[in-house]
């Protein structure tokens, strides 16, 4: 069988389960051969197809993520090792890396709470060449992606990695203050509806945070001011629908809110200020 014709196959075996079946079966069809996307569409579209086409198929046909199965996601022009321990990172996050770089386009200093993989703390560091960075997180195998990311990327030598977990006391020790604080903390609701792709693969840890999906921010939230410069910004990741709930804790610790909204339109991303004379929670 010719690559074409698998193709076509594949896709329409994906297409009751996944919406971007076509798509999904190019990315595995050029894993297979070793080549990326645009080498499979040009070179090999007459070729027989490689024997590995079948499992990855399969895999993907019982939901596993393509990202795990080819082990890597492209991330604001960066390609990022993924694995289960790790969240795969998603377009609409890159909206939230265009809006700490709006917000703050002379950062020396980031913080990343929740680092993952790292893919916003490198974005941000790929766009500000004399920054620095610290990714923190609890899980010690999410570090070690972000790690190994880091190395493979070029941004070891500017950032570090800690284990800290900030629903503990003292995880803050040492850290220092910070231009840009940003965070994709977890969000979702604990009885939300996931896709199979989503709830079976990536780490509940990442994903659940509380009935509403708000715990993490009421903890994380008031140790900003703690984190931040004097002129210093957090921009956090959000739900689609908890702008206003997560502004309401942010204004309860002096900070004011800026909204911004991802590609489709969607509630995405909140800039926090510390509004003048605020200084660090007492809570």
């Amino acid at each position: 069988m010719s690559v074409a014709q698998a193709l076509r196959e594949a896709t329409a075996r994906l297409s009751a389960t996944s919406d971007t079946a076509r798509l999904d079966a190019e990315l595995l069809m050029a894993h297979a051969f070793g080549v990326d996307r645009s080498g499979l569409l040009i070179h090999h579209m007459g070729d027989q197809v490689p024997v590995e086409f079948a499992n990855f198929l399969q895999r993907r046909a019982a939901r596993e993520p393509v990202a795990h199965i080819v082990g890597h996601q492209d991330f604001y022009g960066l390609t990022l090792r993924v694995t289960r321990d790790v969240l795969i990172p998603r377009s609409d996050s890159e909206s939230v890396v265009e809006t700490a770089l709006a917000a703050v386009t002379d950062a020396r200093r980031i913080l990343d709470c929740g680092t993952g993989s790292g893919a916003l703390l490198f974005a941000l560091l790929d766009n500000l060449p004399e920054a620095e960075g610290v990714g923190v997180d609890a899980s010690a195998a999410a570090l070690a992606i972000a790690s190994e990311n880091a190395a493979r990327l070029g941004f070891a030598p500017r950032c570090d990695m800690v284990q800290a977990d900030w629903t503990k006391p003292g995880w803050v020790n040492d850290l220092g203050r910070f231009d840009l604080v940003i965070s994709n903390p977890p969000y979702v609701e604990d009885g939300a509806v996931l896709a199979p792709d989503v709830r079976n693969f990536e780490p509940a840890e990442a994903l659940f945070a509380g009935p509403k999906g708000l715990d993490d921010y009421r903890i994380l939230i008031p140790q900003l001011p703690g984190l931040l410069t004097e002129s210093g910004v957090a921009v956090l990741e959000i739900g689609a629908l908890q702008a206003a709930q997560v502004t309401e804790i942010a204004k309860e610790y002096g900070f004011s809110v800026e909204v911004s909204q991802d590609l489709g339109g969607r509630d995405r991303a909140l800039t926090l200020r510390l509004r003048v004379g605020k200084g660090e929670s007492t809570s």
